[in-house]
């Protein structure tokens, strides 16, 4: 791809891009050996297939429907993406095609642990069934906590864990057409919500944050992940969960640079703790890890830059 001119894209590995003269754009994108071109630049597109042809025996699928499990619809009112296939396959495999759907993904208030209760189960079976959930994650952000939380069991799974999988499963099994709308907004922004749960971890009281960005008023990347340390107080937690959010905007930003996607208005960073805010102002006169001090001077750094501004918003305030 070089040789034609492309760029890999730095923050993406798997991104390939050309900008041709008259700012028209040709983009590739790769998976092993499945590759979805797309772009503006239609004259670009079909030189590139001529491209790989000659290098490689690929065949040409047409218009997008079907990737990687992923189903493609293209209306007026914009594209949507689901799984809906890859659910049903997965009931009919795991025997609970025939199952009473869920209305939740989670127990409201369910707190696992590794607590030797209930009988142990197949750690093998366990971990296939978990990582099938993990890539339905990938258009079903609803689920992406739940499946956060039965993810931290795999080495020693039991019943209630698996349970909590079939939940899951049966949560799907009522919403199978559900996945993600992308629509024309004319609100070209970038937005970052964030927020974290505090000492929610049965066995070693650490925290879980979480995000979501949306892109000109899409859902575009999403994540649950339990932190790495024990938190002290909750606005410590919220403060790591911030942490992230900045390094997601900063991404964003970074990719559609390289894009040449515009946005109109700085990126909005959603906090709803205001100690954790507050601590970004008076970091520097405060005995704490360097780690923290590094996200303060790098959003700092960010905040006195015209392209690239937060915009800390308190839900609270609301």
């Amino acid at each position: 791809m070089t040789s034609r001119h492309y760029t890999q894209g730095q923050a993406d590995d798997t991104l390939f891009y050309k900008h041709s003269d008259n700012g028209k754009c040709c983009t590739l994108i790769v998976y092993v050996d499945d590759i979805i071109l797309t772009g503006d630049d239609s004259i670009e597109i079909e030189r590139l297939k001529k491209f790989l042809s000659l290098e490689f025996q690929p065949k040409d699928l047409g218009n997008l429907q079907y990737f990687l499990g992923m189903e493609k619809a293209r209306s007026k009112a914009g594209i949507s993406i689901s799984q809906r296939k890859y659910v049903f396959d997965l009931l009919s495999e795991v025997g609970l095609l025939g199952c009473k759907p869920a209305k939740i993904p989670m127990e409201p208030n369910l707190k696992l642990g590794t607590d030797k209760d209930g009988e142990e189960v197949d750690r093998g079976r366990y971990q296939w069934l978990v990582g099938k959930l993990i890539y339905f994650s990938h258009t079903r952000p609803d689920i992406a906590f739940g499946v956060s939380v039965i993810s931290q069991f795999m080495h020693a799974p039991r019943e209630k864990h698996l349970e909590a999988a079939y939940r899951i499963l049966r949560y799907l099994k009522g919403t199978p057409g559900k996945g993600l709308h992308f629509k024309k907004d004319l609100n070209q922004s970038i937005e970052v919500y964030n927020d974290a749960d505090w000492a929610g971890a049965v066995n070693d009281r650490r925290s879980t944050s979480g995000y979501c960005s949306y892109v000109w008023g899409n859902l575009v990347t999403w994540r649950s992940k339990k932190q790495s340390v024990v938190a002290r107080s909750s606005a410590e937690t919220e403060y790591r969960a911030l942490s992230h959010g900045i390094c997601e905007g900063m991404w964003l930003q970074r990719l559609m640079g390289k894009l040449k996607l515009s946005y109109t208005k700085p990126i909005t960073l959603y906090c709803d703790n205001q100690a954790a805010v507050n601590m970004l102002i008076t970091l520097y006169t405060m005995t704490v890890p360097s780690m923290w001090k590094l996200v303060a001077t790098l959003l700092r750094r960010k905040l006195t830059k015209g392209k690239f501004v937060f915009h800390i918003y308190l839900q609270d305030n609301k």
